[in-house]
């Protein structure tokens, strides 16, 4: 049996120990102490943990989803599993109608075929273009359209019905009706890219709105006479809040603040990186503008932040050495928690006996040594 023989992993609900992991048709099959002559599929350089899933991310290696190639989305997988991501959701921008189909019909071809170089195309985010013209952030306004359960219901078609999550503004007319959609065809339904008014926030939840996109960005703030978007997602437990934790999109008091107030299964890591995470600084690209990126900032000309260049190792080492989160605890907020939100906790989200066997090795200094997707090393230092 190929394996892990005395290794240091994370277990949750249990803590980091030494243990044994046991693999058999890319599964784990064993837990525990003494699981015989297991073989070591390598050797581990720090600690074991169960490999990341980052649900809002557009690029990565100068590639993006909405170059609607497969090839695209491959550079993007071989280049996520540098950072310890083995599962992740294609994220489309507000565009054309033409060019989401051709996106989201990409992943859906990618998804069907199952080869992938690195980390998993696990489904598509789809970000607008349902959204509030008054919150655009880096997405182009000239495509923004009022939320439609049928032109989602062609999106999801092209898709393969691969789409996971939605973002859009709920208080744009169509979009509660969108929402009760999205619920009874079991996909998340994100408030994102806002003006919506708390009151607007909590109907939203009753007709079956779980998720908040980017917790504090392109949303209505806090207010001590109108708690807003944000202060709805910090109240209402049933939205998992979604952060982007580079400490430039939110600055660390800010991230205490909603960690403080959210249960610990409702707070979500993600990257919400563009292409030119992995790249040299300078002049790149998303949804068709120039973006410039210089310093661990990616900014639009007029100096809105576009999406990012976050690394999910970096990330979780922002939480722990920063915020000052436990360090299991920063893990499940970029594994167990993405993994349950998007649907996928069966497969994904921690080790445990029945899970895919995809891992990554963390050292002391949160760089990753190791990568494994499917039993199969995809990324090694």
């Amino acid at each position: 049996m190929k394996g892990f023989k005395n290794v240091k992993a994370y277990i949750k609900n249990v803590g980091v120990v030494t243990t044994d992991i046991g693999i058999e048709n890319d599964r784990i099959v064993y837990v525990g102490d003494d699981g015989g002559d297991i073989e070591n599929i390598e050797e581990v350089k720090g600690v074991l943990l169960p490999g990341f899933i980052d649900e809002h991310i557009h690029g990565a290696g100068g590639a993006d989803a909405m170059d609607a190639t497969p090839e695209a989305l491959q550079t993007i997988s071989e280049y996520l599993a540098k950072e310890g991501t083995v599962g992740f959701l294609a994220t489309t921008m507000t565009q054309s109608k033409e060019n989401i189909l051709k996106a989201v019909k990409a992943a859906g071809e990618v998804i069907s075929e199952g080869k992938f170089k690195g980390a998993e195309v696990l489904g598509v985010h789809l970000e607008g273009p349902f959204i509030s013209p008054k919150h655009v952030g880096a997405q182009p306004p000239e495509y923004v359209a009022e939320p439609d359960a049928a032109t989602f219901e062609e999106y999801r078609k092209a898709s393969g019905d691969n789409i996971r999550i939605v973002s859009l503004a709920p208080e744009q007319k169509g979009g509660y009706e969108l929402i009760k959609r999205l619920k009874e065809v079991g996909v998340v339904a994100s408030i994102g890219h806002t003006s919506a008014k708390y009151a607007d926030v909590v109907k939203a939840v009753e007709a079956g709105a779980s998720n908040v996109t980017h917790t504090y960005n392109a949303q209505t703030g806090l207010h001590h006479r109108e708690a807003g978007v944000v202060g709805a997602a910090m109240l209402l437990e049933e939205l998992n809040c979604e952060m982007i934790c580079d400490t430039i999109h939110v600055s660390v008091p800010a991230i205490k603040l909603v960690i403080k107030n959210k249960p610990k299964d409702k707070y979500t890591l993600i990257t919400d990186a563009m292409r030119a995470k992995g790249m040299p600084d300078g002049v790149s690209e998303l949804g068709g503008q120039t973006v410039y990126v210089k310093n661990g900032e990616a900014r639009l000309a007029d100096g809105t932040l576009a999406g990012s260049v976050l690394k999910m190792n970096d990330a979780i080492k922002n939480l722990v050495t920063k915020v000052g989160v436990p360090f299991t605890e920063a893990v499940d907020y970029a594994t167990y928690n993405p993994a349950k939100n998007i649907g996928k906790l069966s497969d994904y989200g921690s080790i445990a006996v029945g899970k895919k066997a995809s891992f990554t090795v963390l050292d002391e200094n949160y760089e990753v040594r190791l990568t494994i997707v499917d039993g199969k090393v995809v990324y090694k230092k």
